[in-house]
């Protein structure tokens, strides 16, 4: 045998073939199977499955792998990477987001709310906030019942109390027992809303503007009745609106800074 010369392994530029480089099928990528012909947008990727659609709506399944050009050059479709999670920079208060913190041990100050639908609004707008800050928000279930609260609750320095009330405009009963109540370690105010539901803007439940309802009539009723809605207004609440509100911006300056004011209050030590 003659010997082996040290050029045999050597292969010219122009012989050697390059590797076929690979291609995540992203939503939208234009995709050809040269075998068919057939030319499509990637419209979804299943696990081992890469869905086509041409501009005549025509959608067709094809294995994930070569076979495929992109842009007339061929390529190894393969399915896109999971896309990292999104770590939200703010919260629905419009606060920093604290990622990965832990709820705080509650402290001894409380905020009390007029009512369910109240609590479930606050905790999810601010929700993020109270648990860093470890308040607790507890429903009030009449303003009749605050005096009593207040006398067992003995607000004090570190123990403060803020209460949030519906309608609390100059003259009410509600205005007369708040003055009553508020001094430096208890605070109550409020917002002029009939109900907590008028707190959340209109055109983010799909309306124009909250129904008038005559004084005498059960206001949440005649909302739904005067727009169609539901007679459960229980399930109004959570599907219709609550479901909808997403971050401060979707309710009205009145709420807002009332709450914001609260937090400020009963977290000052």
């Amino acid at each position: 045998m003659p010997p082996r010369s040290p050029y045999d392994n050597l292969v010219h530029p122009r012989t050697q073939k390059k590797p076929v480089p690979t291609v995540e099928a992203e939503k939208d990528l234009v995709v050809e199977d040269p075998s068919s012909g057939f030319v499509g947008a990637v419209v979804r990727c299943e696990k081992d499955v890469v869905h086509l659609e041409d501009r005549h709506g025509r959608v067709r399944g094809y294995p994930l792998g070569p076979g495929f050009w992109v842009e007339g050059r061929p390529v190894v479709l393969v399915r896109p990477k999971a896309a990292a999670p999104v770590v939200p920079t703010r919260s629905a208060s419009g606060s920093t987001y604290v990622a990965g913190a832990r709820a705080r041990v509650a402290r001894e100050g409380r905020i009390y709310v007029e009512g369910k639908h109240d609590a479930e609004l606050v905790e999810k707008v601010w929700g993020h906030d109270l648990r860093i800050e470890g308040v607790v928000v507890e429903p009030l279930h009449g303003v009749d019942d605050l005096p009593g609260i207040v006398k067992e609750f003995r607000p004090s320095s570190g123990r403060r109390l803020g209460v949030l009330v519906d309608h609390l405009v100059t003259g009410s009963k509600e205005s007369r027992i708040a003055g009553q109540i508020t001094g430096d370690h208890a605070l109550v105010v409020g917002h002029p809303f009939i109900d907590i539901w008028q707190a959340v803007k209109p055109s983010v439940v799909g309306i124009k503007a909250w129904p008038t309802v005559p004084k005498g009539e059960d206001w949440k009723t005649g909302v739904c009745r005067r727009l169609g809605w539901e007679d459960d207004t229980g399930y109004v609440w959570a599907q219709r609106i609550l479901a909808r509100v997403r971050t401060w911006t979707d309710l009205e300056p009145q709420l807002i800074g009332r709450v914001e004011e609260l937090i400020d209050f009963v977290t000052t030590d």
